[in-house]
């Protein structure tokens, strides 16, 4: 989810926090709840410094180690015992469990989203993405909106937000119910479907769609339930010659294989330079794939640029090819 939906969740949680009769008798107990479900609702996304460094390290971490097992007993150990430093005579335990939960419900709402995680490390580096919630998602933000007015208005937080999470859960299901009539009809309508990446839009009854076929990709949307193709590219697999060999130890060209899971690829020769070109096919936005990985080699086999990020113009990878791989 976006940040904003994190943090709004983490004031949920701490109204949920309410509930436990611990908290109901120790006004201080609350509030330094409060402050760790908050944090704790953002911390696993702290590695966003990555970006920092430069693209190809943030896209091959970032909800990676961060969103894993480890992590998020790390992140609500972490983020307790800073809290319970500066206010040492409140239970450490019930201040843990509220943070550690909120730390948890992050990295579960990260996972059905088109992007994912890889929640499931250190004992599988598969990414695991559901595609049927929108990583900025207008019903879940506005319905937390709702809640945190209801709450400054004097609603009492623990039931208002029972009530809430119980509308949410229902949502999820419904949209798990969208997205499953969703595969159903593209298989009907591609017989030969191997895999399918959704990745609802903003809208509630627009959808992006990603088919591998056999021996095809296709890039489409289905609005109200309407299966649009909009392109169509062979399937061909990456030869085993030195020029990708070559490609494929770029650190940018490498990031990128270990995230997308559905792309094509091109070789573009100039006079200079010879280029080669990975393009994720889930994101089409406008006409355009913005999420990409570039290398250009030069005729001495040498790696003279890459670059690997979002990119909505090729002015401006272009740029970004020539200024060094320097994050967006």
């Amino acid at each position: 989810m976006d940040t904003g939906t994190h943090i709004v969740m983490g004031v949920a949680l701490g109204g949920l926090a309410t509930l436990d009769p611990a908290v109901q008798q120790d006004p201080l107990l609350f509030q330094a709840i409060f402050a760790g479900t908050v944090i704790g609702s953002h911390a696993p996304d702290f590695d966003t410094v990555l970006k920092l460094r430069d693209n190809a390290t943030y896209i091959r971490h970032h909800r990676g180690i961060s969103h894993s097992i480890p992590a998020v007993i790390f992140w609500g150990v972490l983020v307790s015992s800073i809290i319970h430093l500066l206010v040492p005579e409140v239970s450490f335990l019930h201040l843990w469990l509220w943070t550690f939960l909120a730390v948890m419900i992050h990295v579960f709402v990260d996972l059905f989203n088109a992007y994912g995680t890889q929640a499931m490390r250190p004992f599988s580096n598969k990414w695991i993405a559901f595609g049927f919630i929108n990583t900025f998602d207008p019903y879940i933000f506005g319905l937390h909106i709702i809640g945190i007015v209801a709450w400054i208005l004097g609603a009492n937080p623990g039931y208002t937000w029972f009530v809430i999470y119980g509308i949410l859960f229902l949502y999820y299901i419904k949209r798990y119910m969208d997205k499953r009539e969703i595969v159903q009809k593209i298989k009907q309508f591609i017989p030969n479907t191997e895999q399918i990446a959704t990745s609802p839009t903003i809208k509630h009854n627009e959808w992006r769609v990603a088919v591998t076929a056999t021996d095809m990709f296709y890039v489409g949307k289905v609005i109200d339930g309407h299966i649009e193709i909009i392109d169509e590219f062979k399937r061909i697999p990456l030869p085993d010659t030195p020029l990708l060999n070559l490609a494929k130890t770029d650190k940018n060209i490498s990031a990128f294989l270990s995230f997308s899971p559905v792309y094509r690829w091109e070789v573009n020769e100039t006079d200079e330079h010879t280029e080669v070109r990975f393009i994720d096919l889930r994101y089409r936005s406008k006409d355009y794939y913005p999420f990409v990985a570039v290398v250009q080699i030069n005729s001495n086999m040498e790696i003279i640029n890459s670059y690997t990020g979002w990119i909505f113009s090729e002015h401006k990878l272009k740029r970004k090819l020539y200024v060094g791989d320097s994050p967006l």
